[in-house]
This record gives structure tokens, sequence and C-alpha cells, in this order.
């Protein structure tokens, strides 16, 4: 994890309360240290959820694009913090890193502000189901082939990025929703259909040769959660442009929450509620 300064007042910690409670929660791929991070977003989040475990499930810290262009606001900064702070305050935090921070697999079974790393995890649910939690680069085939590829690749993908911030721009103006062209190029470019289905496929493979009931991973930015040939199949998502989680209830229960979703519906009814007071006070 990247050293961070706590710039907060003091009592800071004893003013929080998260309003959502579970038994455990994995995030990934936040990619702190990119302009694509949603770091805001996943403070409102963090506030809100208290939790016994928390995974980090890799690309946590962008260390690639750092190397080629520094890039660190406070609120990073901010988030990296409260990540220390939900450790010293009991939550169990087990980073397990991936591509984009492989460099924390140097410091695997070592402990940074409570924050523990490891190299995977077999996580026992309450209903006593055993997932095996991994970032899932190993088994992208890109990654472990021809690495200068998925560096091109990331090029381009933060390129996609920013010519979707101009866009959504200009949506905001008009007032439309946020709309992502890379998740809409994910789900119908035909090849980019079939390197998610093979990666799912490949970490469902796995999971059953290690004997375990299910896979958490993340790395392909895409939230999902099934069942393939009775393996369970999770993947919590990314915090750059779906804002999603995965979260397990107090019974067991997987479920995404999407983040993102949730703040526009509360600004349609912050909306609603305020174009009602307007008409009333008129």
């Amino acid at each position: 994890m990247a050293a961070a300064v706590s710039n907060e007042p003091p009592g800071a910690e004893a003013e929080e309360g998260g309003s959502l409670r579970f038994r455990t929660v994995w995030i990934s791929d936040l990619h702190l240290g990119t302009p694509g991070c949603q770091a805001r977003a996943l403070l409102e989040f963090l506030r809100e959820v208290e939790c016994e475990q928390l995974f980090l499930v890799g690309d946590i810290v962008d260390g690639w694009q750092l190397r080629r262009s520094w890039y660190w606001p406070q609120a990073h900064n901010d988030v990296v913090q409260k990540l220390l702070r939900k450790a010293r305050k009991g939550c169990r935090v087990i980073y397990v890193p991936g591509n984009h921070d492989e460099f924390a697999r140097k410091y695997l079974q070592h402990s940074f502000g409570g924050i523990e790393v490891a190299q995977e995890w077999i996580h026992e649910t309450a209903d006593g189901r055993k997932l095996w939690v991994t970032h899932g680069d190993l088994f992208d085939g890109v990654i472990q082939c021809a690495k200068w590829l998925a560096h091109v690749g990331d090029t381009l993908y933060e390129f996609t990025l920013k010519l979707n911030r101009h866009l959504n721009s200009m949506r905001a103006r008009l007032g439309l929703p946020y709309w992502s062209l890379s998740k809409y190029l994910k789900l119908k470019v035909k090849r980019a259909v079939s390197y998610v289905s093979d990666f799912e496929e490949a970490l469902a493979r796995e999971a059953r040769k290690r004997g375990v009931q299910g896979v958490v991973c993340g790395h392909i930015h895409h939230a999902e959660l099934r069942d393939i040939d009775g393996i369970l199949y999770a993947n919590d998502g990314d915090w750059v442009e779906s804002l999603t989680a995965l979260v397990e209830h107090a019974d067991g229960h997987l479920e995404i929450i999407d983040w993102g979703e949730r703040r526009r519906q509360e600004a349609s009814v912050a909306a609603q509620s305020l174009a009602a007071a307007m008409r009333t006070a008129a």
C-alpha cells in the first residue's frame, strides 16, 4: 500500500458508523493513482459499510500508471487512510495483489498497518461454502503470454476512459445519465465477450480442481455472480466505471452491490423532492 498522511480532524474515527452491515466485503480494481479511479464514490461506500472482513482483491494501487506518470490527489490518500482505519477498528483487511500492483507480491505474509498481504485466500462463508479468492490475472492468457500486449491494452483502456469522461461531460450537460463506452464495447464486441467468457470458465475450472465451491476475483472490470457448471463464479467488478462490490450477508448469502446505480437513484429522488418542494412553494 502507498504511504499516506492523514489530514482528517481529531475524533473523525469516533464519529463514523456505517449504516450498511455485512459479514464480508470484497472490492478490487480501485486503480488508485489514475484519473479514472472513482475515489470519492469509493469513500462514500467505505464510510457507509461496516464488515467483519474486507478483501482487497488486487489492482488497488496502479503501479503501471504511476510509473508512467505520477498522479495522487488527496481523495486517493483518503481512501488509503480509510482502509487503514478499518483495520485499526477491528475489521480484518486482507490484500490479495493483482497485476497492476504486483510490486506488493514481494511482501506476501507481511502486514502493513494491520492489512495482511496474501497471494490468495480460502474464505468460508457463514453457510459453510469455501470460496477461493484471487485477483485472476494469473489465469489471463494475455498477461501470462504477452505482457507487452497487456500494457498496450492498458494504454488503450486509459484512452477510452479519457474519451468517455469527455463524452459523459456532454451527456451531463444534456441531462443524460452516465454511459460507459468501455463497458458497452466489452459486452458488444465479439472478441471481448469471448475473452470474458473464457476468463470466467478458466477460473471456475481451477476452483473445481481445488475442491472449493466457488471463486471470487476481479481483474476484468465486469461484476458477475453466477453458477458455472456447479461452481459459483463471483467477480466484484471495479471502482473505475462499475462502482461495484461483492458482499456476504450474515447468513452467507452473496450479493453484488451496485454503488453507482444507488447514487443515481438517490440523486433522482433528491431532484424529484426538490422539484416537488419548488412546486409547493410556487
